[in-house]
Order: structure tokens, then C-alpha cells, then sequence
């Protein structure tokens, strides 16, 4: 897999295209993963979004093949990290689309480069996801117990992530993805418990003037449609997509989330 060298390591990335007309005439999408997920969770969207995108994924730092250093990240790193791919690769724009710690991502750079995305999809996020106390929690386990506590989270998983009809319904995409929670390095994931922790964006979300559409499953206990419906109050003109779907909804839901963030994308 491709890489890009940052400051403190390589941050990994693959550039998916089969545009008929060429990737040069075609704008590029950033695919931003969730907590505990790598490049992969993005697999049920790409034979679409290739059709009209070329498309750049990359696995965050502390997850997949990229780069897990110590300490404790912020949004604003993996921010960060994101720019200076973009600048390795001499991208001038993007339209962006994250899920969960993706989304957060998403908001602090719509927030702090505005000028580096055209469209922004936010899918199953929020301004500010969870509590201090929980995250600390997960944090001292899975920084005790490391790999243990990793399986650990991944059964626990199953229930955040998908509704209990699809986990059982559809094991052969529950199971890749849950294993690449299980895979997840402890201390990058932990670190970015951190990042997910401190991250609070509800006072700054007015400063968002790009095109935004918001993506909620409704079956979601993470971060819920009334997270979604938040965001959409202070956020000028931002469009909400429900789907029937729990956290994982661009996986759950593949059909209905491809079509439209494709048609907004491309409005």
C-alpha cells in the first residue's frame, strides 16, 4: 500500500479509480474511517463512487497500516495528517466524506481549511460524541489489557455498530469489519479515544459555510438523530439523510447511503 511520509511515520492511503474518462478529469473524494476501523470499511462504496470520483482513502493514524506513535492524538492532528496528504499528493481540493471519527475530522477541517473541500458528507457523528468518563474508561482497559481488550471491544461491538436483524442476516460483512476492530493496534486506538474525547465542536459550527449533508442512522445509540438534527440547526444549509441503520450505516445501509451522497456530491 502506498504511503506518504509524515514528521513521525507514514500515513497509508489507496487511490481508487475506473473512470472511462481518466482520473485526471475526475474530482477526488477523501473517505475518512471510523474508531477502530481502517481504509476497508469504505470497500462497499467504491465500485459506485469510482463511477464519478477518484477516490482517496487512508488509514488514520494509530489505525491500519499507518503510522502509531505515542501518547494521546487529537482531532486537530488527525487533521492535520490529512492536509499534509493532501499536500504529498499535490491535491489542491477534495469533496470529503467521514463516518464517526471521520466526521470529526470532517468538522475541524470544514472549521479550520475550508478552502482545501468543496462538499462535505458527516455521517453518524456528532459535535461532541459521548462522555470524558467513558472514554477514560475505555482508554485505562485498552491500554491494561491490549489485545484482550481489543476482542473484548469487538463483540461488544456488534450491537453499536449494526442492528441485531442485519448482524445476523449478513455475518460475511459484519465479520470484516469487526476484524478490523479486533486488528486495531491498543495504543492507537486509545490514543484516539483521546482525540474522539476531547474533540467538541457545538460552538464552532456556525463558521461551517460549506455544502454539508448529514448522514444519521436511526437506529444509531452512538450518535443519535437528535446529534444529526443538532448539526443541521447550526450548520446554514445543511441537508440530513435518515437511514434505517445503527452506527456502521454506510456498511448496513450500503444501497441507500451510496446514491445519495453520490447525488449531493455531485449536485
Amino acid at each position: 500500500m502506498p504511503a506518504v511520509q509524515l514528521a513521525d511515520g507514514e500515513l497509508h492511503y489507496l487511490i481508487d479509480e475506473q473512470l472511462l474518462e481518466g482520473p485526471d478529469a475526475a474530482p477526488v473524494l477523501l473517505l475518512s474511517n471510523s474508531l477502530g476501523t481502517d481504509l476497508h470499511m469504505w470497500d462497499g462504496q467504491i465500485a459506485a463512487f469510482t463511477q464519478h470520483f477518484r477516490v482517496l482513502r487512508y488509514d488514520t493514524r494509530g489505525h491500519g497500516q499507518s503510522l502509531v506513535t505515542e501518547g494521546f492524538y487529537s482531532i486537530e492532528q488527525n487533521g492535520r495528517d490529512v492536509l499534509a496528504l493532501l499536500d504529498a499528493l499535490a491535491i489542491a481540493q477534495v469533496c470529503f466524506c467521514g463516518l464517526s471519527m471521520g466526521g470529526l475530522v470532517g468538522q475541524w477541517l470544514a472549521i479550520n481549511a475550508p478552502q482545501r473541500l468543496q462538499r462535505v458528507v458527516l455521517c453518524n457523528t456528532a459535535a461532541k460524541i459521548g462522555n470524558s468518563d467513558g472514554w477514560n474508561q475505555r482508554i485505562e482497559t485498552v491500554l491494561r489489557d491490549g489485545p484482550a481488550a481489543m476482542l473484548a471491544l469487538r463483540d461488544a461491538s456488534i450491537a453499536r455498530w449494526f442492528t441485531p436483524a442485519f448482524a445476523v442476516a449478513e455475518p460475511a460483512k459484519v465479520e470484516p469489519v469487526l476484524g478490523m476492530l479486533a486488528a486495531t493496534s491498543p495504543q492507537g486506538y486509545a490514543a484516539n479515544c483521546a482525540a474522539v474525547r476531547d474533540a467538541d465542536f457545538r460552538e464552532q459550527l456556525a463558521a461551517i459555510k460549506l455544502p454539508v449533508l448529514l448522514v444519521c442512522g436511526s437506529q444509531d445509540g452512538v450518535t443519535t438523530l437528535a446529534d444529526g438534527g443538532f448539526m443541521r440547526e447550526r450548520i446554514e444549509g445543511a441537508e440530513l439523510l435518515e437511514l434505517h441503520a445503527a452506527h456502521l450505516s454506510n456498511v448496513e445501509a450500503s444501497e441507500a447511503f451510496n446514491r445519495p451522497v453520490l447525488a449531493f456530491l455531485q449536485a
